[in-house]
């Protein structure tokens, strides 16, 4: 609250940007990738996001500005790579919901890339932060192509109870933020 002198009381509005939710958690990944790469243990990258720059600001060479810029098509997945000789690829997805994840935070084009690269021997899944309860889960791509498939008939959400059931639930470490491939080597790779 803050009391002016004519004795008004106006409420402070906190203004609240949704335009780096997810960063955190995106750095907990690539932290852990870094790890993986700087101790040889496997090769997995963040995908580039295709873009056409359009415009450019000129106003020094050394300090040029991209104005405007187009997506060239749609991106497929977060991350991708080589660990064991098996390639890995995946999509990362945070929600603030405490008991499902909403099947709107993935599209079709992802789903159908993830079934593709599985469907040719790599490991495809998706991991899910769920932010408000700090825990994070591994989900097979299989699951996430027949509950996706599901949402267009009945219910939009895998529920946290399927995720449970179905999934993989990932712990935190220090070095290692989201070691996945613990999910990978337990249940993948023999």
């Amino acid at each position: 609250m803050i009391n002016y002198p004519n004795k008004k009381k106006h409420r402070e509005r906190k203004i609240v940007s949704t335009a780096n939710r997810g960063m955190n958690f995106e750095n907990m990944i690539n932290q852990t990738n870094e790890f993986y790469l700087n101790n040889n243990i496997a090769v997995i990258h963040k995908k580039p996001i295709p873009i056409q720059i359009v415009k450019v600001d000129y106003k020094q060479r050394s300090a040029a500005k991209i104005v405007e810029a187009y997506y060239k098509l749609p991106s497929t997945t977060d991350y991708n790579g080589l660990y064991k000789g098996r390639y890995i690829d995946f999509e990362a997805k945070e929600t603030k919901n405490k008991t499902s994840f909403p099947i709107k935070n993935i599209h079709e084009h992802q789903v159908t890339h993830l079934e593709q690269c599985q469907n040719h021997g790599g490991i495809a899944f998706i991991i899910i932060y769920f932010s408000m309860l700090d825990r994070i889960f591994f989900l097979d791509a299989s699951y996430v192509s027949k509950y996706y498939k599901r949402s267009k008939t009945s219910r939009k959400s895998i529920t946290l109870k399927e995720i449970e059931s179905n999934g993989y639930e990932i712990t935190e470490g220090y070095r290692k933020p989201v070691d996945y491939l613990k999910v990978i080597d337990e249940h993948y790779i023999k």
